[in-house]
């Protein structure tokens, strides 16, 4: 019976002290998707928290890869239609494109090439980040859609699958 307290005691401890906003930090649907931090096109740092409150395509891409710039059409298309749309969720709609590029002078070429306009780049040439781990990038091009709490909603959506799912997701 005793032991039963003490199992009882924990269960309430822990129940009652952790909030109840807590998010497990991951990279499954549901999950509050990790951060990144790493330098702009500027040079500047850029975390993904500072666009809190929107809807966000987190894109892992390079300019050397083929399927990625394939795929740059629709991600453009997307953002076009969406970036001032109001989401269950969240307001507006960007794009966090990580780019695993080692020449930054591709890096920003491809940027413009393919009419990038949104203002999140950003990259580590010759030094890729945590975020690669973190995210267990194993081939890219590879995309988080993250609502404005940063909560995970789907994940590798491409083409007209990340139209449809915006689509579904506006008020």
């Amino acid at each position: 019976m005793r032991h039963l307290k003490s199992v009882l005691l924990v269960f309430l401890f822990a129940l009652f002290t952790i909030p109840a906003n807590s998010q497990t930090i991951g990279i499954k649907v549901g999950n509050k998707a990790p951060e990144i931090i790493e330098n702009s096109v500027n040079g500047q740092p850029l975390k993904l928290s500072s666009l809190a409150g929107k809807i966000v395509l987190i894109d892992f891409w390079a300019s050397w890869c083929r399927p990625c710039r394939n795929e740059n059409p629709s991600v453009v298309a997307a953002y076009q239609k969406y970036k001032e749309a109001n989401f269950t969720g969240g307001k507006g709609f960007t794009i966090y494109s990580v780019s695993l590029d080692r020449d930054a002078t591709a890096w920003k070429n491809a940027i413009q090439a393919d009419h990038l306009t949104w203002e999140s780049h950003v990259c580590q040439p010759n030094n890729p980040g945590d975020y690669i781990r973190n995210y267990e990038i194993n081939a890219i091009p590879s995309s988080f859609l993250i609502d404005g709490k940063g909560i995970i909603l789907a994940t590798n959506l491409r083409g007209e699958d990340l139209e449809l799912k915006l689509a579904s997701l506006k008020k």
